[in-house]
């Protein structure tokens, strides 16, 4: 399994399956199995970019109800999801985990906006925009990818307390920073932070 950090929260997992998460002005141009959307906001859900790694005969979109009308152009056949529960396709199998803001409302909980769990080779956990929520306790994915920007997800601070609630088996990657907001010092900074082992990707575009 090759994980390649795309830049904000957008990664492409190459395994076999080969996936994609939330993809928003990227480079990449291989087409995927798989394309699962954390949320409906611009940059993560961008049709644009979708259809860059999209193949009509080839890829499936997983993605909440509300990303449906942004994504017709594209596809009306759209694997939609609601937090809390697990799904077979085909082959894959993945979990969805709710993504809500606490004392912010750019992600309310009502919105039904969802995070990953994916089980490939490795399991992965993408928990799209979200704070440090309950739900995070004990899910143990193998790798955990971290929104550590601020603002519109948590901070390197609250970051570095999920990633001791969610004890990843291997590693953590700090992602949604770089394009809107955060830095690469608030990268560095959540790594100083936590406990477990950390890796910090490069963006390849």
């Amino acid at each position: 399994m090759k994980l390649r950090f795309l830049g904000h929260a957008s990664f492409v997992i190459e395994d076999e399956p080969a996936v994609a998460i939330d993809p928003f002005d990227i480079s990449y141009d291989s087409t995927v199995d798989y394309i699962f959307i954390t949320h409906s906001h611009y940059d993560h859900c961008s049709p644009e970019d979708i259809e860059k790694i999209y193949d009509t005969q080839r890829t499936k979109i997983v993605a909440p109800p509300d990303c449906k009308e942004k994504l017709a152009t594209l596809t009306s056949e759209i694997i939609t999801v609601e937090p809390g529960k697990e799904y077979i396709e085909g082959k894959l199998r993945f979990r969805t985990v709710p993504a809500y803001n606490i004392g912010k409302p750019f992600h309310p909980k009502k919105n039904g906006w969802v995070g990953y769990i994916i089980y490939l080779s490795q399991s992965i956990y993408h928990p799209g925009d979200t704070d440090f929520i309950p739900e995070m306790k004990g899910l143990n994915p193998d790798i955990f990818l971290v929104p550590i920007g601020g603002t519109y997800t948590m901070n390197p601070e609250e970051a570095a307390r999920a990633v001791e609630a969610v004890s990843p088996l291997q590693y953590s990657v700090p992602m949604h920073y770089g394009k809107i907001v955060g830095s690469i010092s608030d990268a560095e900074k959540f790594r100083n932070l936590c406990k477990g082992e950390v890796r910090i990707l490069k963006p390849e575009g």
